[in-house]
């Protein structure tokens, strides 16, 4: 029993190592993931890197080839448009159920976020916007009383941070955009307005971020 939850105990604390190391990109996409140097940098055993290394290849953020291991996945372009067009439905439906939960310090807080993100916009800072960013968009949707809904919100951030650290690098001129229409979804919830509507600000909000994207790697598409 003691082992099993030292083993668990480690086993979370490597999954955290690597998953934040591929949030950050030291661990880019086609990194080999070495079991035993991960292992000796951790101080533990190969069992809980194991363990964590299958976790993450559950949320898609590793993958096994044959004769080589664990890599962090590859990314392409569809697998962005994917992860955003999901988590843009997921998110905008956690959102929406979350509103009658979100009091006015929860909104003031989510306000506050949305503020440090405006000032940042002068000397603008990719990473940390989007630390921000994510910080924002959790205060409006932790309180969703459905834990499906919401472990999936989470899985899509999670896919997220893996696929690429930020959005904003590629589009900075999104960034402003963003922080308006943080203020519109802000106003919506304030208001009370219906949640069909607070669902679709967050949805559209999430998908023009894509859009904003797609863009930038196209720019003669029509």
């Amino acid at each position: 029993m003691t082992d099993t939850a030292l083993t668990g105990s480690k086993s979370e604390q490597a999954y955290e190592w690597i998953r934040s190391r591929i949030a950050s990109r030291a661990f880019g996409p086609g990194f080999r993931l070495v079991l035993g140097t991960i292992a000796e940098e951790l101080d533990m055993s190969v069992v809980p890197v194991r363990e964590a290394i299958r976790r993450l290849e559950a949320e898609d953020l590793v993958t096994f080839e044959r004769n080589v291991g664990a890599r962090v996945s590859l990314v392409d372009e569809s697998e962005y448009v994917h992860t955003m067009q999901s988590l843009g439905l997921i998110e905008g439906a956690a959102t929406a159920l979350s509103a009658p939960f979100l009091d006015a310090e929860a909104l003031d807080r989510a306000a506050e976020v949305n503020d440090r993100m405006t000032h940042l916009l002068a000397h603008f800072d990719a990473h940390t916007f989007t630390e921000l960013n994510k910080t924002f968009h959790s205060v409006l949707y932790e309180p969703c009383p459905n834990p499906h809904i919401l472990d999936l919100v989470h899985r899509g951030w999670a896919r997220l941070s893996g696929i690429r650290d930020s959005t904003f690098a590629f589009v900075p001129g999104r960034a402003e955009h963003s922080v308006e229409e943080h203020v519109q979804i802000l106003d919506l919830i304030r208001s009370g307005a219906d949640p069909l509507e607070i669902e679709l600000a967050a949805r559209n909000h999430r998908w023009r971020t894509m859009d904003a994207f797609l863009a930038s790697r196209h720019p003669h598409a029509d």
